[in-house]
């Protein structure tokens, strides 16, 4: 559990370089997991992308999302990330996790 804390805490002290090619991080925690959204620039325009963990014992398990949606800034993806990774963990529940597969895209 200290692990999760460390990880949520290094989130803030974490530092954007400010450059255009860095990817932003973005996180929030919701259901006892917590969700990245990490959009990927693609052109012009920003595609929502994301992962959710979750601690599970000593384990750390991911599940990585990608979808179509583009969307025209870096913000807008962000927020649309995180509601994505949000619908995801609120409409599988416990089974996204409990193949035990500590990577894997949902």
């Amino acid at each position: 559990m200290a692990s999760f804390f460390s990880k949520l805490g290094s989130l803030f002290s974490g530092g954007g370089g400010g450059q255009e090619n860095e990817q932003a991080v973005k996180s929030i925690v919701h259901e006892d997991c917590i969700i990245f959204a990490e959009p990927v620039k693609e052109g012009a325009q920003y595609r929502l992308q994301g992962r959710i963990e979750k601690e599970v014992g000593e384990e750390t398990l991911v599940r990585t999302f990608i979808r179509a949606d583009l969307f025209a800034s870096q913000d807008e993806a962000i927020e649309w990330s995180l509601k994505k990774g949000k619908q995801i963990v609120d409409q599988n529940g416990r089974s996204l996790f409990s193949d035990g597969e500590k990577h894997r895209t949902a």
